[in-house]
């Protein structure tokens, strides 16, 4: 008997028919080609993993300065789109459905990465803690953001629905809203990064306001139970935190409530690997706990689970489907592992990011 019968069946997300409940996590592995193209490895990357019920691609740039990493794939241009079509009909040829993961990084960037739109922006000027690499792959303390104003905001609005329109037109499934881990849409939901005082600051409500627009701007072009929202509540990388955590998350999910949108992905704080390591905080709160019930739409849960405890999070009714990470970059046919019982490929996380084929299209499947 397989040890994931529940990880196997079938589930429909708004829209949004998976074959299975293994869901391919957003994977950032900076591999993208000049011009911020998706590189052509990526064609067979993708298509190996087709196995999933859902991959959600990796984190995508919707503008040149939104760009937070060096080799990160871009959705606004005429070849990033095109090179995205190629992949999306690769995983559809294989029985697989695919989102763009749509992403401002904010203030988590170097001015290095775009240097024709020079420093980063964000709700409000203040530098992130720590390091990043810049466009030299060096490691240099982060700069102080632009705050955004009003004209910003109508542009990022505008960014987000012409991405939205090139993954339409690359044959996406649908598109994910990266509004966690630290990034632009995250630092307008927090008040450790949120300091304005007009529409976009102050209270709950206001720091809400931009999430509700992108996903207005997207729907132009998908409907809303093609739309999914990432967030990321108590998590603390790339320097976040709020003043009261689950009364800003409970509104955030209360207005997405409205929308019907396909699915909301939460990340549990307990698994820190965002950060670049192993670590799991068994000591912090679980949001799917805490959330899931809040949500009236279909939930994905992320962060460090086995197939045992992705099992149990469906038994349980944690979530409706489990997004794997680490797992999913070492073992291409993990939804068929799963399915099996069969054993696992370990992974090289000196591989996880750059680089060619090593650590990237080369893992086998049974």
């Amino acid at each position: 008997m397989s040890s994931a019968p529940k990880l196997s069946t079938p589930v429909r997300l708004g829209a949004i028919e998976l074959k299975n409940r293994v869901v391919m996590a957003p994977l950032t592995r900076m591999r993208a080609v000049e011009g911020d193209v998706s590189s052509p490895l990526a064609k067979t990357y993708y298509a190996q993993r087709a196995g999933a019920g859902l991959i959600i691609s990796e984190a995508t740039q919707i503008s040149p300065i939104a760009k937070g990493y060096p080799a990160t794939p871009g959705i606004y241009s005429a070849e990033q789109t095109q090179a995205w079509k190629e992949i999306v009909d690769a995983v559809h040829a294989k029985g697989g459905k695919i989102v763009a993961q749509l992403w401002h990084v904010g203030r988590i960037s170097h001015s290095s990465l775009h240097p024709e739109q020079g420093l980063p922006e964000a709700p409000s000027a203040i530098a992130p803690a720590g390091k990043t690499l810049t466009a030299t792959w060096q490691m240099e303390a982060y700069e102080t953001p632009k705050a955004m104003t009003a004209q910003d905001i109508e542009r990022l609005k505008n960014d987000y629905k012409v991405a939205a329109h090139n993954a339409k037109t690359a044959g996406f499934d649908g598109v994910e809203i990266h509004a966690a881990n630290g990034y632009l849409l995250d630092q307008f939901l927090q008040d450790k990064t949120n300091h304005r005082t007009d529409n976009y600051g102050g209270s709950i409500e206001n720091r809400i306001r931009l999430l509700s627009e992108v996903l207005e701007s997207v729907a132009t072009e998908f409907s809303y139970d093609r739309i999914g929202v990432r967030l990321s509540p108590y998590g603390s990388f790339n320097d976040m935190g709020d003043s009261d955590t689950a009364a800003l998350f409970n509104a955030v999910i209360q207005k997405l409530n409205g929308y019907g949108l396909s699915y909301l992905h939460m990340i549990e704080p307990r698994s820190t690997s965002a950060g670049g390591n192993d670590k799991v905080d068994e000591n912090a709160p679980d949001t799917a706990q805490l959330f899931r019930k809040a949500f009236k739409g279909g939930f994905i849960s992320a962060g460090g689970y086995t197939s045992e405890s992705g099992e149990q999070a469906l038994v349980n009714d944690s979530a409706d489907a489990i997004a794997y990470g680490r797992l999913y970059i070492s073992n291409p046919d993990l939804a068929e592992r799963f399915a099996n019982n069969a054993p696992l490929n370990p992974y090289d996380r000196g591989t996880f990011y750059g680089g060619a084929e090593k650590g990237y299209t080369d893992y086998p499947s049974l």
